[in-house]
């Protein structure tokens, strides 16, 4: 709120944010270090998940979810003392609390939450981490409602609060199911030394899975109150199914002291069926697509050799095939300043990547030197541009030819070293990624040949030094560096510094822990 009156002028501003926030820490437990036991409390509400070096692990709960709130006050004063001479006041105040608190997920057998002591996991699956263990999840999501409410162009604010014409979208219908069988077969081998595996042995990992994506989109006029009234004549409608079966299995053995592979191979069959857009009654756009199904092969292959004591040598070669969703086949939709066009001809996205990595110690710190490359095909990407004929910006998701990606990175990792309860990290990366072949364009053919690849800079840099300096005193500072990139696949967007624009950074993260007690 604010006024003028003669030579004065005052004005008043009010603000609370009162958010509940996800959570950032989770509680875990590596599957492996459970034992087969009676003991402990029996408990249910634990999730299987597996952890980022893809290990099998539970999680028990959720840690640092926060609830803030935050009040803002601000006065300002004015006095135009002179025609050319003003002065000003201003008083503010801004006041944030926030409490976070752990939520455990297990419960005993009579409901009762349980955060602490000894527990006995019962979940569906075996535990016997030693001959087989499997996993069986399914999982199903409905839009049972979802209503989006638009005014109409002509119908602008505040005009449009006391009703009009305009349109809702009625999104119920989408949504997915996944069925997946998960297991891994360790046979019996003896060890040659006590905790190292013996030459042949192995684990396999296996599984089948079926994914099923629909989408399903109703746009419907209102003529009287776009707020309240019930949907009427049809406007446009989207629609359509994509489903995914595969199967894969990976082999990975100790060929002998210092050798160790890893052996994959995934087949999928994607299928997109019932896709159709209609927009209005009698449009010469409305279709139904045909039906479509393709069948992959990916295999994939890893190999380490143990060269030194403190140096180890990998290798490994893969194939991944990303298939258009369902939603990028068929899921055309306009709005008042942009439009966005399907593509039901949409390709799958296949990449080959390799990499061959160095690790070594030496003088008490990890480094590692890793060369990598990549070979896309048919890359799915989204690209924004202005079409002067329908004054609107245009969306769609395209196939780009072939993006030839290589690179190199070099970290290091030390503990200790310089002093103790220094810890140090630091990672360089130099990547070119070039678009080699595409037959689309953004404004005239051939202008999106030897660009680079949208997203991806050429130089990118991280450091964290961290420093315990008592047993509760810890103290760290981070940095994070990335060179210009770009959005647009002709790399016409230089301008980094403006809305829209991707600009280098550097971003310094300064964090001080004091830990009161247990």
């Amino acid at each position: 709120m604010g006024s003028k009156a003669g030579d004065w002028a005052w004005f008043v501003n009010l603000n609370r944010n009162d958010s509940d926030g996800q959570p950032q820490t989770f509680a875990t437990r590596l599957k492996s270090v459970g034992v087969a036991s009676t003991a402990g409390t029996p408990v249910t509400g634990a999730v299987l998940d597996a952890n980022n070096a893809n290990q099998p692990w539970l999680v028990l709960g959720s840690g640092t979810q926060y609830h803030t709130i935050q009040d803002h006050a601000k006065l300002k004063l004015a006095l135009d003392v002179t025609p050319t001479l003003r002065a000003h006041y201003t008083l503010a105040s801004w006041a944030n609390t926030s409490e976070g608190h752990g939520k455990s997920y297990l419960q005993d057998a009579n409901g009762n939450t349980v955060s602490s002591g000894a527990i006995n996991i019962n979940a569906l699956k075996t535990r016997t981490q030693g001959v087989l263990d499997w996993e069986l999840a399914a999982n199903q999501l409905n839009y049972e409602q979802d209503l989006n409410r638009r005014n109409a162009a002509a119908n602008v604010l505040p005009g449009a609060l006391a009703g009009g014409a305009g349109t809702v979208v009625d999104g119920g219908g989408t949504g997915w199911k996944s069925l997946a069988l998960k297991g891994t077969w360790r046979p019996q081998v003896a060890l040659s030394q006590p905790g190292e595996p013996a030459p042949g042995s192995h684990t396999v990992d296996f599984g089948v899975q079926q994914d099923r994506y629909t989408l399903s989109s109703i746009t419907s006029n209102i003529s009287g109150n776009w707020m309240t009234d019930a949907p009427g004549s049809p406007a446009n409608a989207v629609g359509g199914t994509t489903t995914t079966q595969a199967a894969y299995a990976q082999d990975s053995r100790t060929l002998a002291k210092d050798w160790k592979t890893v052996l994959g191979l995934r087949l999928e069959n994607w299928a997109a069926t019932d896709g159709q857009t209609t927009f209005g009654p009698g449009n010469v756009a409305n279709r139904s697509y045909d039906s479509r199904s393709e069948s992959f092969a990916s295999p994939k292959a890893a190999l380490s050799y143990q060269w030194a004591a403190d140096t180890v040598l990998k290798a490994s070669l893969g194939r991944a095939v990303r298939f258009p969703t369902v939603a990028e086949l068929y899921g055309a939709t306009s709005t008042t300043n942009s439009q966005y066009l399907n593509d039901p001809n949409l390709l799958p996205e296949k990449s080959w990547t390799t990499e061959l990595s160095v690790e070594k110690e030496w003088r008490g710190a990890q480094w590692r030197a890793t060369f990598f490359g990549e070979n896309t095909q048919d890359a799915l990407y989204s690209q924004l541009t202005f079409d002067p004929t329908a004054n609107r910006n245009i969306s769609r998701v395209q196939n780009i030819g072939r993006i030839e990606t290589t690179g190199l990175e070099l970290a290091v990792n030390a503990e200790n070293v310089l002093r103790k309860g220094l810890y140090l990290s630091a990672s360089i990366t130099y990547t070119d990624s070039t678009i080699r072949e595409n037959a689309g364009f953004v404004a005239v053919p051939g202008d999106t040949i030897g660009r680079r690849q949208p997203n991806i800079p050429a130089w990118r840099a991280t450091a964290l030094a961290s420093y315990r300096w008592s047993p509760q005193w810890i103290t760290s500072l981070g940095l994070r560096y990335s060179g210009p990139q770009f959005r647009t696949l002709n790399n016409a967007d230089v301008n980094g510094f403006t809305y829209q624009g991707v600009s280098e950074y550097l971003v310094a993260d300064v964090r001080a822990r004091y830990q009161f007690n247990k």
